[in-house]
C-alpha cells in the first residue's frame, strides 16, 4: 500500500467503500472519488478531505496512481473505462480490501448469509473493552465507533466478508467466523452446492495456527466442519464448543444466560438486545474471542454495553403512544427471526411494511416469502415494490404476486405502492400502544421517518 500516494474510489458513499476511503486519508493518501447521490458518508469524508464528485464522468478522473471501484459498477461505467484508457491500474472493492489486509497480523473476518454486521458489532465491542484497539470495518452504523469505521493501531482488523461475487475469496483472514450457509444472492450463485464450495474455499484459506468459528447447529455449515483440518471452535444454542445454558428473557424481552465451553461453566452473559438469533450471534462473538484470551470481564461487559447497529430492530421513534421500529431483514429466514423477537414486545396491533429486495431473490425463495411472515395474530402486514438494486425488472415477479399469495396462507396482507399512501393508511389505522415497523434492505426505512413527521406536522 505504500506505494500508492492517491487513490479514485468509484462508488465511494457505499458503506464498506467510504471506510476504505477513510482508512486512505487517515495515511495520508488523497483520496478522490465519486457517487450518483450524496450522503452523510460522502459529507464525512469531504469534510476530512476528500474530493469527491456527484456524477460519474470521463472528466472526473485525474492522475492518480490507483483506481477502486465497487462490485455494483458495471463495467462499461465511464470512470472505469477512462481509467483504463489512461493505464490507471483498476482493483475491485475486495481485491483492494484484501491488499489492506495483508497489513495486518490477525484479521478477523466475519461470514455468513445472517448476522455478519451484529457479530462483527459484537466482537468489535468486546475488543475495544480489552484494549485491543482494532481496525474496525462493518456493513452498518455502529454508534460505539460513530460509524461504520474505527482506525485503530494494533495488528487487529476485524471486517465483514460477504460471499457475493466470491468477494471474500480476496481476503486474508487469521480467524473466521462463519454464522450460517443458506441460499443467497441467487443473481450470482447457481445453487446452494455452489454457495457451499464458496464458503469451504473461504475456510481454505486460514492459517495453520489461525482459526474457523462455525455454527454446529446449521445444516451447511457443518458440512464444512467435516473437512476443516486447523483449528476449530464450534458454537450453537444448545451445542456446540460454545453455547448457551439457562436462558431467561425479561419484560424488554433482553436475555440473560450462562456460557458452557467445553462442558465447563464459562460466563453469565446479560443482551440488552432481543430474539434467539443475537444469543447465537452472540456466542460466535464470544467463541473467536476465546481464541484470542480476550479476559472474560472483557467479553461479558463488551456484550453488556453492545447496541446493535442503525437499522437493525432500531427504534427510530415514538409518537402518540405508536412505537416505530426500522429492520434490515431481507431473507426469509431474518424476517422469521424478526417475527419471533416480535412476539417477546408488548403492543397491541403490529403494522409491518416490507419492501423486497432484488427480483431474484425474491423469486428464487418466493414460497418462503410467502410464509416467513406467519406467527403473529395482530400482524397487520403490507408489501411494497421490489427494491431493484442493482437489477432490471425481468417483468415475471411482482410485489403484488406476493402480497397475494401471503394473503392465500392467511395473513392479513396489503399491497401498496406509495410511500404516502402506506404513512395515510398507517395514520388512520394505528392507535396508542400499537407498533409500526418498516422492514427491508432497501429504502424502506423512509416510511417510518415520513410517519413521524407526519404526525408531528398535524
Amino acid at each position: 500500500m505504500k506505494k500508492y500516494n492517491s487513490i479514485y474510489f468509484i462508488g465511494i458513499g457505499g458503506i464498506s467503500m467510504s471506510g476504505l476511503a477513510e482508512l486512505m486519508l487517515e495515511r495520508g493518501i488523497k483520496v478522490i472519488g465519486s457517487d450518483r447521490n450524496t450522503n452523510s458518508f460522502i459529507e464525512k469524508l469531504i469534510k476530512n478531505g476528500a474530493k469527491i464528485y456527484i456524477g460519474h464522468a470521463a472528466s472526473n478522473i485525474e492522475k492518480v496512481d490507483l483506481v477502486v471501484y465497487t462490485a455494483a459498477i458495471s463495467q462499461d461505467n465511464v470512470e472505469l473505462l477512462e481509467a483504463k484508457h489512461l493505464n490507471i491500474p483498476a482493483f475491485e472493492r475486495s481485491e483492494f480490501l484484501g491488499m489492506v489486509m495483508e497489513d495486518y497480523r490477525y484479521n478477523i473476518c466475519i461470514a455468513g448469509t445472517h448476522g455478519k454486521t451484529t457479530t462483527t458489532s459484537m466482537i468489535s465491542s468486546i475488543f475495544i473493552k480489552d484494549e485491543k484497539n482494532p481496525t474496525i470495518m462493518v456493513g452498518g452504523e455502529l454508534d460505539l465507533i460513530s460509524g461504520n469505521m474505527k482506525i485503530g493501531s494494533s495488528d487487529y482488523l476485524i471486517a465483514e466478508a460477504c460471499e457475493y461475487k466470491d468477494s471474500f475469496l480476496k481476503f486474508h483472514p487469521y480467524l473466521a467466523v462463519i454464522t450460517n450457509i443458506e441460499s443467497d444472492h441467487l443473481d450470482y450463485f447457481k445453487d446452494i452446492d455452489q454457495i457451499l464450495s464458496s464458503f469451504n474455499d473461504f475456510a481454505s484459506l486460514i492459517p495453520e495456527d489461525g482459526c474457523l468459528v462455525i455454527n454446529a447447529e446449521d445444516l451447511n455449515s457443518r458440512k464444512l466442519i467435516k473437512n476443516f483440518p486447523g483449528n476449530l471452535i464450534t458454537f450453537g444454542l444448545k451445542s456446540g464448543d460454545v453455547h448457551a445454558n439457562n436462558i431467561t428473557f425479561n419484560d424488554l424481552g433482553f436475555s440473560n444466560f450462562d456460557v458452557i465451553y467445553k462442558e465447563d461453566s464459562y460466563v453469565n452473559i446479560s443482551l440488552d438486545v432481543v430474539g434467539y438469533h443475537n444469543i447465537l450471534n452472540s456466542l460466535a462473538a464470544i467463541a473467536a474471542s476465546i481464541f484470542f484470551n480476550i479476559d472474560k470481564l472483557s467479553v461479558v461487559q463488551g456484550l453488556k454495553q453492545f447496541k446493535l447497529p442503525h437499522r437493525r430492530f432500531e427504534c427510530i421513534g415514538e409518537i402518540n403512544g405508536i412505537k416505530v421500529l426500522d429492520d434490515y431483514s431481507h431473507h426469509p429466514t431474518e424476517i422469521s427471526a424478526l417475527i419471533s423477537s416480535l412476539k417477546n414486545t408488548k403492543s397491541n396491533e403490529i403494522y409491518m411494511v416490507f419492501q423486497p429486495h432484488t427480483y431474484t431473490r425474491t423469486k428464487a425463495l418466493y414460497d418462503d416469502f410467502c410464509k416467513c411472515f406467519s406467527g403473529l395474530d395482530n400482524l397487520h402486514l403490507m408489501i411494497t415494490d421490489i427494491y431493484a438494486a442493482r437489477e432490471k425488472d425481468p417483468g415475471d415477479i411482482s410485489s403484488k404476486m406476493l402480497s397475494d399469495s401471503i394473503k392465500k396462507e392467511g395473513l392479513d396482507c396489503l399491497y401498496i405502492k406509495d410511500f404516502k399512501d402506506i404513512v395515510q393508511f398507517i395514520s388512520k389505522k394505528s392507535k396508542k400502544n400499537d407498533l409500526f415497523i418498516t422492514v427491508g434492505a432497501g429504502d424502506v426505512n423512509k416510511i417510518g421517518e415520513m410517519f413521524l413527521k407526519d404526525a408531528i406536522d398535524k
